[in-house]
Formats: structure tokens, sequence, C-alpha cells
């Protein structure tokens, strides 16, 4: 005997809710609480009812899909950041359909995305520049993560400047005269923001600015930037990190040069990868809530608040044993 498929009335009364309210959820309307949500979408789960997306695409003109825009997923936080707006998108039922550009044409991918029909685009990290110097679809909904401010789109980032800041002036309160800083690449915004906040905070505390080196966000072109550092005698005695990947090389240069973490040399990465906790010494670093941040991209997507509207989410120190007072 073939078992009924259970309806919108099953899920209603297993949920304790209206049928109506059960629509709402199904068609991702904003117009349902989060608490309420959950329940109807466990209701779901325990009915076993399953969303007819095509039938839901001609009644709400949604196609239940979202774009991503990355520039590349060989780093670890843009491979993170897709991962939680994914999550993000699946709890909200949304598939999702990844653009890669590299140095490639940003209007032409969402051009192409649009012409998909999707519900909108999250565009994560790097590919931010590409996309605020594109002609953009003048229908096409989309939320940056880690952009200047522009009123054509919704932001989504991390306070950066202020976690740079907080990493900065811990460095300094157990004695250092100065922080150096490997800095991520001059294309990125979010690297940006954290050289900001890293000069800022000297600058407050009248410390003069430490020497800074570029990296490209992995452990390799960290490495070669602290090598350059040591190689220069400018290393000093506290090094600020713009990421946890490019701080694990510089860990191993130091290492390689016999300067020991944090006794001579105390580090601050920032990110705070799971592996971080496991690095030698565990790293003190910067937190980026990923999945906060995925979620809350996805919520200004889906939910069509303002266009313009922007979140900042904070970023805490987590202090671990890479860092210490200054040698005497």
């Amino acid at each position: 005997m073939t078992q009924k498929r259970a309806s919108m009335a099953d899920v209603a009364r297993i949920a304790g809710v209206s049928a109506q309210t059960v629509s709402r959820v199904v068609n991702a309307s904003p117009r349902v609480d989060p608490a309420t949500r959950a329940r109807v979408e466990e209701a779901m789960a325990r009915s076993g009812y399953r969303i007819h997306r095509a039938a839901r695409a001609l009644r709400t003109g949604r196609s239940g899909t979202i774009g991503v825009v990355v520039s590349t997923l060989s780093t670890v936080g843009n491979s993170l950041m897709l991962e939680a707006v994914t999550d993000a998108a699946a709890e909200r039922d949304h598939d999702v359909a990844v653009v890669t550009l590299g140095s490639g044409d940003a209007a032409e991918a969402l051009e192409r995305l649009n012409e998909q029909g999707v519900d909108g685009v999250v565009v994560i990290n790097e590919a931010s520049a590409l996309v605020r110097s594109a002609d953009l679809p003048t229908n096409l909904r989309l939320v940056v993560v880690d952009s200047a401010p522009d009123d054509r789109f919704a932001g989504v980032e991390t306070d950066h400047a202020g976690g740079a800041a907080t990493a900065t002036a811990h460095l300094l309160e157990h004695g250092h005269h100065t922080v150096a800083h490997i800095a991520g690449p001059a294309s990125s915004y979010a690297a940006a923001e954290r050289e900001r906040g890293w000069r800022e905070a000297l600058e407050a505390a009248d410390r003069p600015v430490g020497a800074l080196v570029r990296g490209s966000w992995t452990s390799a072109s960290g490495y070669e930037a602290a090598t350059t550092l040591l190689d220069a005698d400018t290393v000093g005695t506290a090094l600020f990190v713009a990421n946890d990947q490019m701080a694990l090389g510089a860990l191993r240069a130091l290492a390689e040069r016999g300067r020991r973490v944090p006794e001579d040399v105390s580090v601050v990465g920032f990110d705070d990868v799971d592996d971080a906790a496991n690095y030698r010494p565990p790293l003190t670093t910067v937190r980026q809530h990923f999945d906060r941040l995925g979620a809350q991209a996805v919520i200004a997507l889906l939910d069509e608040g303002a266009p313009s509207v922007r979140t900042v989410m904070p970023a805490p120190l987590v202090v671990r044993f890479s860092t210490g007072p200054a040698p005497v």
C-alpha cells in the first residue's frame, strides 16, 4: 500500500500552527519568527513533508536557488565562508549555484546567474572588488561580504579593523614597544581594514608603526613574509598576522631562525580556524564567526530589507599561548 504523502495540514497539526504559517515557511516568507520557523521545519522533517519547488516557484516567482560569486576557493577563509552560506541557504530550503571568478569578468558572471533565475547573489570577500567596478544587473539583488559601503547592495562584514586593533592593543599591553604586521593582499578589503586597525591602535598608543610585509593569505606567503622581516631584523618582539594560515608559515620561519614563540616573539593571527588551537604553540587569534556571517548574508538576501543595509559582526580576541610578555 502506498503511503499517503504528508500535506501542509499534517505539518500544521504537528507544529501546532496554522496552515497559512506553514505556507509562509514553505515560501521563505520573512513574516515568520525564527522559533516558529524552526518548529515548522522540525514538523516537516518528522512528517516527511517535501516542498514541491516547481510549484513554489510558480506561486512566489522565486527559484529556490541563490548564486554565490567567489574569486577563489583556494583560501581557507573563502572556503569557510562558502560553506557557511551554503548551510544557511539549506536551512531556508535554497540551493546554491557557485561561480568562481579568478580574474574573470564579474559582470558576465552576474548576468549568467541572473539568466538562471537565481533569487539573488552573495558575493564573497575578494570578489567584492571586481563586483564594485562592474556594471550590475539592475534587477538582481546582491549581498556582498566584505566590501566598502555601496548603495547598490547590502553588505555583511566582520569588524576587521576593530579585531585588528584589539589584537595590537593586546600585544602592547604585554609590554611590546611596537608590532610588526604581515598583511594580506593590497586588493583585499578585509586586509586593508585589518591593516587600518593595526596602524590606528599603534598611533593611538603613540607607538612607532612597525614594519609591514604583504602575503597572499597562504602559509607559504606567511613564511616568506616572516623571512623577509627576519632578514631585515625588523620583526621585533611582536607580530600581528592578517590570517591564521600566514601565521602558520610565520611560526615555521621563526622556529627555523631559533626565535621562540612567545618568549622571543609574540604572534597573533586572524580568523580562528579550527586548526589554530593545535598550532605549536596554540595560536592567539581574532575570531571570525563564519557561520553567523553566512546566515546574515542569506537573511539579508532573502528577507528583502533595505538594499544598502550593512551588518558588522564583532571579532573577539581568543588568547592562547603564542603571546606573552615582551622579553626583558
